[in-house]
């Protein structure tokens, strides 16, 4: 194969001098970074008007911002005399000293964004301040300036952008899938700034408008009704830092990414670390792949995030990002964890001690079967009669039969299987059987997921609330019981290690070896020695025992990876986690054993009182509600 370069260097061709590039150059090679297509205009004109404190935003638009873009804004104007500086690369009034760089507080900051514009595209801009008697407009590329009318406020026109850039014209889409974008960056700054109004013009007809309401308002208006049904407010906040938003329910989680919002004190962001610290907090409530909806608005001080660290401002940089990471976490756990039996029955959940003996009733009934319909027999159980104290004491050790799962597999490093469950057999339960109690009549506002009636194959639980029939998968939902209560009782116990009879080496990258030098100890909590060989290999000489079959060297290359971009402890109490629902799987009553309505009334309080027991382990829902519209359309009621 030839060589493609000269074999006589003398052959080489002549350096080119180096020379200072022109302005214009200059200004589109910036415009390549921040004007992408007509949504980045959209987006930066609207950060200046934002930041020019105006109260109401217009955009109209022309072929989905190619032909046409004009961003209108009541603010405050700039004067006529600074009209052309606006116009000059790095021109700003935001900063002024490196102190207002590591500490900006505005949208825009660098100046660049009306220069790389009017380099790609044929701009003007009309403004006048309260000061003014009328407005002027400058022409950005002929620089005429000339008396004009409007109110107080500035203008933007940005016309056939590209025009000058004909091959960048080329890649953008179709009118509609540019619209579509020029929406979106309209929408995240509505979603941000609920005080403002926003409309949205194409081609002289009114796409959108919202305006100015409270956050909560905001979000329903632009995200929808849906959204603010599927979803749980919430609030949290550490030192400098306040987060707050709405997290959307597992349940209706979407297939796309598409609904997930994040700002920074305003500004709209897309940050690996957050997204991380979201995902992390809802891995065991949600199913395969499915994606979550969520709004995240961050205020924290402007001197502890580094806004500058990407052309589109996209980006953001956070001083101690640990911090943030365990914060967010944080935030949206306490949103999920509570049940939604809680907000069916429209009062709060009361989270019990997460004990194993099952969380009973003030008073206990022994339930009978319902008896058969008859044309003299009544609809609905007879009054309750109080059972004896000997009655209760027998329907107590049936109930903590219930909770003994098998003890095969169930390791005892540090939280061993003997004090997960309580040893109680079925061959305890005294032979004598309490005679039956008739069940009372449901009280009102009370046991959201009713009272048991029946079990469908030993797999699902049928019980009656205020709302209708409720469905329970007993196997899922006491899967999550078990798991909820052995994280409870996890604390600071250590997993269960198995030493290797022979090492696993694996090369690794000098990160990973530096990670798991630091991390040693995190590490060792999770079942894992893992030590270096050399400056390029790790060994692992032992595992979790409950991971046996596992991958070990994916396993450890992937915890070492996390440990080294996030915080170790969530890192840590993550995997943990991972391996108690092993357990808990393990633990949890099997399908096609056949309950008492006693046990199946005690898995439904205990799922009343456990947090996020909406899911399993795996993120798979426990339980449905189907309300009495439901069930006549089923049967054509009322038609």
């Amino acid at each position: 194969m030839e060589s493609p370069l000269p074999a006589d260097p003398r052959d080489l061709p002549a350096p080119r001098p180096i020379r200072e590039l022109p302005d214009e150059l200059i200004s589109q090679i910036a415009a390549g970074e921040v004007v992408e297509r007509p949504a980045s205009v959209v987006r930066e004109l609207v950060d200046n008007a934002l930041d020019a404190g105006a109260r109401n935003i217009q955009v109209k638009l022309m072929a989905g911002g190619v032909r046409a873009i004009v961003v209108e804004d009541d603010g405050c104007g700039i004067p006529v005399q600074q009209l052309p500086m606006a116009l000059k690369r790095h021109a700003t009034s935001k900063i002024g000293s490196l102190h207002d760089l590591e500490s900006v507080a505005t949208m825009g900051f660098r100046g660049e964004a009306l220069a790389a514009i009017a380099s790609v595209s044929d701009m003007a801009i009309a403004s006048r301040t309260a000061a003014d008697a009328h407005a002027h407009r400058l022409d950005a590329r002929s620089g005429e300036l000339q008396p004009a009318a409007r109110s107080r406020g500035t203008s933007v026109e940005v016309r056939e952008l590209f025009f000058a850039t004909p091959a960048r014209r080329k890649f953008l889409k179709t009118d509609a899938t540019e619209l579509a974008h020029c929406v979106e960056a309209v929408r995240r700054h509505a979603l941000a700034r609920p005080d403002v109004g926003f409309a949205i013009w194409h081609e002289g007809k009114l796409v959108d408008q919202w305006r100015a309401a409270s956050v909560e308002q905001r979000i329903a208006d632009v995200l929808g009704e849906d959204f603010v049904a599927d979803s749980r407010p919430f609030e949290h906040s550490a030192g400098p830092l306040a987060l707050s938003g709405r997290a959307g329910l597992p349940e209706a989680a979407r297939s796309r990414a598409d609904q997930q919002y994040v700002w920074v004190n305003g500004r709209y962001v897309r940050d690996k670390l957050i997204s991380h610290a979201i995902r992390s907090a809802y891995e065991d409530v949600l199913h395969g792949q499915r994606q979550p909806s969520y709004v995240l608005f961050i205020e924290i001080a402007p001197e502890l995030v580094d806004v500058n660290v990407h052309p589109t401002k996209i980006e953001v940089r956070f001083r101690d990002g640990r911090a943030i990471h365990q914060s967010v976490r944080r935030a949206f756990i306490d949103a999920l964890a509570q049940s939604r039996s809680a907000d069916t029955a429209g009062v709060e959940s009361a989270m019990a001690p997460l004990g194993f003996a099952p969380t009973l009733p003030a008073t206990l009934y022994v339930a009978e079967p319902r008896p058969a319909y008859t044309a003299a027999s009544p609809s609905s159980y007879a009054p309750a009669v109080p059972p004896t104290a000997e009655q209760v004491r027998l329907s107590l050790v049936q109930h903590e039969a219930l909770w003994q799962p098998s003890s095969a597999g169930l390791p005892g490093a540090g939280l061993a299987a003997s004090d997960a469950v309580p040893e109680v057999t079925r061959a305890a339960a005294p032979s004598a059987v309490a005679p039956a109690v008739p069940l009372p009549r449901l009280p009102d506002d009370d046991w959201p997921l009713g009272r048991a009636v029946a079990q469908i194959q030993g797999v699902y639980i049928l019980a009656e609330n205020r709302q209708g029939l409720v469905i329970v998968d007993m196997h899922a939902a006491h899967e999550r019981v078990v798991y909820e209560r052995l994280k409870a009782r996890l604390g600071s116990a250590q997993i269960e290690s198995q030493p290797l009879l022979i090492p696993v080496s694996f090369a690794a990258t000098a990160e990973e070896v530096a990670a798991a030098e630091q991390h040693a100890d995190t590490l060792a909590q999770l079942g894992l020695d893992v030590a270096p060989l050399s400056t390029r290999t790790l060994a692992v000489r032992s595992r979790p025992a409950l991971l046996a079959a596992s991958d070990l060297v994916a396993l450890t290359r992937e915890l070492l990876a996390e440990m080294a971009q996030f915080d170790a402890s969530s890192v840590l109490e993550r995997a943990q986690h991972e391996i108690l629902a092993t357990m808990a799987c393990h633990g949890a009553v099997r399908a096609n054993r056949q309950l008492t309505l006693d046990e199946m009334n005690a898995l439904l309080r205990d799922m009343e009182a456990t947090e996020r027991a909406d899911q399993c382990n795996h993120g798979r829902p426990t339980w449905r509600q189907l309300d009495m519209r439901d069930l006549d359309a089923l049967f054509l009621r009322g038609r």
